[in-house]
C-alpha cells in the first residue's frame, strides 16, 4: 500500500479549474516534493489530501484511507504545516508547544520535553519564554513548523515550509525532513526553492495548469533538460545565452555557433551541469507554448 494514492482527483473554483484529472503516487517513506509556478494547484492538492477541502472528482487516499469518506482516520495519522503561521500571540513559544502537546494526548512531562526540543531544534530557547506577538514574522513561521512536528505522524504535509526561513533554520529543517524520511515517516512538501527539492525528495511533480507535466527522481528530470548547459556569461557573471546539450563535443561546438552572436571580448563560456531551475522552466515552458 502507498501512503498517497490519487486518482483522476478534479477541483475547480468557480470558473477556474485548479486540478486536472490527477493521477499520483507517494510511497511509505518517501519525500515527495511538489514544484510549479503560483497558481499551479500545490496548495489546492495539499487542502484535499488533509480533508480541509473535498475534491469535485476523483479519489484520493492517505494510508489507505479515503479523505472524502474516512477524514477523521486521515486526521489521526497525518500532520500539516501551511504556508501562513497560526499560533497563539497571548502565549509564550513554549506554551503554544506544550498547549497543542496536551491537546493531542501526550502527557505533562512529554509535552513539555517535545517542547524544549523542538525549541533548540528551530533557535527558539531564549524565545521561548517571550509571548509570540512579540516575535518576528521568521520567528513565527520557525515556530508555527514546531508545532507542525510536535506530534508524531505517518504522513506529513509541509506547504512551503521554509519561506520567510533564514539560512540556518531552513537547514534546520532541512536536517529534520531527512530524519523523518529515514525513520519511515512520508513527507509531501510543495517548495518555490528549487534547491530543496533537489536536496530532499526522492522524487519530484511538476504541476502547471492543474497537471503534472513531468515526474521523476530530481537527477532524472536533470536528464531530461540535457547532459550540460552552455553558457556565455559576461566579466560579473551575468548569464547572455544558454543551450542545453547532450554532453558530446559536437553538441558543445554546435551551442557555441549558436551562442556566438550573444559573445564578445568581455564574455567567457561555462559548462555547467544541469539544475532543477533548469527543468522547471524548460518543463512550464513548454507547457505555456
Amino acid at each position: 500500500m502507498d501512503a498517497i494514492e490519487i486518482e483522476g482527483l478534479s477541483k475547480a473554483y468557480g470558473d477556474q479549474q485548479v486540478l486536472t484529472g490527477l493521477d499520483l503516487r507517494v510511497g511509505v517513506g518517501e519525500v515527495f516534493a511538489l514544484l510549479g509556478p503560483n497558481g499551479a494547484g500545490k496548495t489546492t492538492l495539499i487542502t484535499i489530501l488533509s480533508t480541509l477541502a473535498g475534491p469535485d472528482a476523483g479519489v484520493a487516499r492517505v494510508l489507505g484511507f479515503d479523505v472524502v469518506r474516512q477524514p477523521d482516520q486521515v486526521r489521526r495519522v497525518i500532520s500539516l504545516t501551511g504556508q501562513h503561521a497560526a499560533v497563539d500571540e497571548v502565549l509564550t513559544g513554549a506554551e503554544n508547544l506544550i498547549l497543542i502537546g496536551r491537546l493531542n494526548g501526550l502527557t505533562e512531562a512529554a509535552a513539555r520535553r517535545r517542547s524544549t526540543e523542538l525549541l533548540e531544534v528551530f533557535d527558539l530557547v531564549e524565545a521561548g519564554t517571550k509571548r509570540v506577538r512579540t516575535y518576528s514574522g521568521g520567528m513565527r513561521r520557525r515556530l508555527d513548523l514546531a508545532l507542525g512536528l510536535l506530534v508524531d505522524a505517518q504522513v506529513i504535509f509541509l506547504d512551503e515550509p521554509t519561506t520567510g526561513l533564514d539560512t540556518r533554520s531552513r537547514q534546520a529543517l532541512w536536517e529534520i525532513v531527512g530524519r523523518l524520511s529515514r525513520s519511515g515517516i512520508t513527507v509531501l512538501l510543495t517548495t518555490q526553492y528549487l534547491e530543496e527539492a533537489d536536496r530532499l525528495a526522492d522524487r519530484v511533480a511538476m504541476l502547471s495548469g492543474g497537471r503534472i507535466v513531468a515526474e521523476g527522481s530530481p537527477t532524472e528530470l536533470k536528464a531530461r533538460v540535457g547532459a550540460e548547459v552552455v553558457e556565455i556569461r559576461a566579466a560579473d557573471e551575468t548569464v547572455l545565452a544558454e543551450r542545453a546539450v547532450d554532453g558530446t563535443p559536437t553538441s558543445v561546438r554546435l551551442a557555441l555557433q549558436e551562442l556566438a552572436p550573444s559573445s564578445g571580448p568581455d564574455t567567457h563560456v561555462v559548462l555547467r551541469r544541469p539544475t532543477m531551475d533548469d527543468v522547471f522552466l524548460a518543463l512550464t515552458e513548454e507547457v505555456a507554448a
